[in-house]
């Protein structure tokens, strides 16, 4: 376990999953929880930059990409937290993603020469790959909600012409209920 830790990509990924898990059924936040949280956020990378400082080279660039990373999740995190908004999610996902690919090209810098630009190149793919995969999410969320939307359509239409076959107040009944159970 202790192997899995001393790389900070690996941590880095450690700490997005954990985070992805915590979001799962977060509660939004009150003005007062979310500030004194973030407060303490602030706090706490501004110190695990600093613990970076005794570091030197691409050693101490990673370091602080690492702080940087997270705190940019853990920001985003909170923010979502306290709104519970699906754009807040998105800039989640965004920051995630983001913060891998910082962290990638930090650890790409002790490479050179070919090795270099394969490892820049695989971290770019990831990056593309994620931001094609959160549009993608997006524009599937997106095409449920309009093929639920014409299905309620279709299924009213069905119940009014049910409707349509009555008289009186039964019909009038008959298509009030059609209208609030269809939400037309």
């Amino acid at each position: 376990m202790k192997a899995l830790l001393n790389h900070p990509l690996r941590l880095l990924c450690l700490a997005v999953i954990g985070g992805t898990i915590a979001t799962v059924h977060a509660a939004p936040l009150s003005p007062d929880t979310y500030g004194a949280a973030r407060d303490q956020l602030i706090a706490s990378y501004k110190a695990e930059r600093d613990s970076c400082s005794s570091m030197s080279g691409n050693a101490k660039d990673i370091c602080v990409e690492t702080a940087k990373g997270r705190e940019k999740v853990a920001m985003a995190h909170l923010q979502h937290q306290r709104s519970g908004d699906a754009k807040d999610m998105a800039k989640l996902a965004e920051a995630r993603f983001d913060a891998r690919y910082g962290l990638a090209k930090e650890v790409c810098d002790d490479q050179s020469g070919n090795a270099k630009d394969l490892c820049m190149t695989k971290a770019k793919a990831e990056r593309d790959k994620s931001k094609a995969d959160m549009k993608m999410n997006k524009e599937v969320a997106k095409a449920r909600a309009d093929a639920a939307d014409d299905k309620m359509s279709a299924d009213y239409k069905v119940a009014s012409e049910r409707c349509s076959a009555l008289s009186g107040n039964g019909k009038d009944s008959c298509m009030a209920t059609a209208r609030a159970r269809y939400n037309q």
